[in-house]
């Protein structure tokens, strides 16, 4: 849409969008800025239709979502034994009695819930879960994602892909996904870190490879990693880490992440994303819910930026307290992304913190948000929240800068929106449009 245009004294006319702000006008520029550009949301766990079943969706599946299990243990009688024996009707039902009836939603992850019930008109304080349950039952999955991610203000959805999982597996060798919203990424947790469990996958496979990484072991996974590049055409490989990830490593972790992985990015045109500071099942009991969060040593990062500077990186860091240091290590190296506010840090007063720290010290050169969404609804609460966390950040950002001096137009306010939402990850991937 073209840009209208206002009367400037000297009767000249000026495009709106280049407009000189008033700095009572800032907050509400940046806020609708923000809720009319569309974001590439860089890494979710979301699935197009033509993976059928592995895609989650619906009421049932946004309840007995893991962080909402971890919360239910603290306010329920109900073991996870008990629980786990339970059908998925009967574990949802039991989630909204205990943290919606009987206790009020004020948690990020359940008051994401009323949010997107709340976006369908779909009652909030019913005593059952009936009136949702028709409601999602009645939809057709291709008509309920365009809805979705229209009232989430997402314009690309990028999925998580392992080429060692079953499910997953079969899709991709039966012709794969061609939906233009989505996007795959090659994940490599069961090949890095789970080798020791899985390289026999890939020597049934046709792949000469043995439990130590030694022989033809690197040159294999190069060439299973450009059968799969072909065959999924990915935005980038990734991995998640524990807290205890080293680099330099001796082990089969660093070595194909330095001989085989690292150089088939370069050779592909790819970049490595790392999500750093898992430490998995701490209480196995929870199972998927089990897992927590410790603080890494990221001169792992230092090390891999320094020694591969023709790689890109995407990082993300689980722990509060890695972020500054991750933050500092961006201005030191232009081949290093951080992206996000990963799991336990998505909550808005950790993202507000983080996001003003990395603004302060990086610009808008960050990628500031992701769902990690496992069901497709989540994405709507989580961009919801997210702008909304961003819009005083913003706002005060260039009221600062107005303060000192500068003219805030619109125009200056849609381009570093663009970044943030947009341009930063393309520059790392390319255009998805292209």
């Amino acid at each position: 849409m073209a840009a209208t245009s206002v009367k400037s004294p000297n009767r000249k006319e000026v495009p709106s969008s280049a407009r000189r702000i008033k700095p009572a006008e800032i907050a509400d520029e940046a806020l609708d800025v923000l809720a009319s550009t569309q974001v590439i949301d860089i890494h979710t766990h979301l699935y197009s239709p033509a993976f059928g079943r592995i895609g989650l969706w619906g009421i049932d599946e946004l309840l007995t979502y893991h962080y909402l299990e971890a919360e239910f243990f603290r306010s329920s009688d109900t073991t996870p034994e008990e629980y786990w024996k339970l059908s998925k009707i009967e574990r949802a039902d039991a989630i909204w009695k205990a943290l919606f009836v009987e206790n009020s939603p004020v948690s990020e992850s359940t008051r994401g819930v009323i949010a997107v019930l709340s976006a369908f008109g779909l009652p909030t304080e019913a005593s059952g879960l009936q009136e949702a349950r028709r409601f999602f039952a009645a939809q057709s999955i291709e008509t309920h994602i365009r809805k979705v991610l229209q009232i989430a203000g997402i314009s690309d959805v990028v999925m998580t892909n392992d080429p060692l999982d079953p499910e997953e597996r079969a899709v991709w060798m039966g012709g794969g996904q061609n939906h233009p919203q989505f996007h795959a990424v090659l994940r490599l947790d069961r090949i890095l870190w789970g080798w020791p469990q899985h390289w026999q996958q890939l020597a049934s496979e046709g792949y000469a490879v043995d439990e130590h990484g030694s022989g033809k072991s690197v040159s294999e996974v190069r060439r299973f990693l450009a059968d799969w590049h072909k065959r999924m055409r990915p935005l980038y490989m990734a991995v998640s880490l524990a807290d205890t990830f080293q680099f330099p490593d001796e082990s089969v972790t660093g070595q194909l992440l330095s001989e085989a992985v690292l150089p088939s990015c370069r050779e592909l045109g790819l970049p490595m994303s790392l999500m750093i500071g898992v430490r998995r099942q701490v209480n196995p009991r929870l199972r998927l819910a089990g897992d927590a969060v410790g603080k890494a040593d990221l001169r792992a990062v230092e090390n891999l930026c320094r020694s591969f500077p023709d790689n890109r990186f995407l990082v993300s860091v689980l722990s509060r307290e890695n972020q500054h240091e991750l933050a500092v290590y961006a201005r030191k190296f232009n081949n290093l992304m951080p992206f996000g506010c990963w799991w336990f840090l998505n909550n808005p007063s950790i993202v507000e913190e983080v996001t003003r720290e990395r603004m302060e010290l990086l610009g808008t050169s960050f990628i500031p948000q992701h769902s990690d969404a496992r069901v497709l609804e989540q994405v709507i609460y989580k961009w919801q929240n997210t702008r909304r966390t961003l819009a005083p950040i913003l706002a005060n950002a260039y009221q600062l800068l107005h303060a000192d001096g500068a003219e805030i137009t619109r125009q200056k306010i849609q381009r570093d929106v663009n970044r943030l939402f947009r341009a930063n990850f393309e520059k790392w991937t390319g255009p998805l449009r292209a």
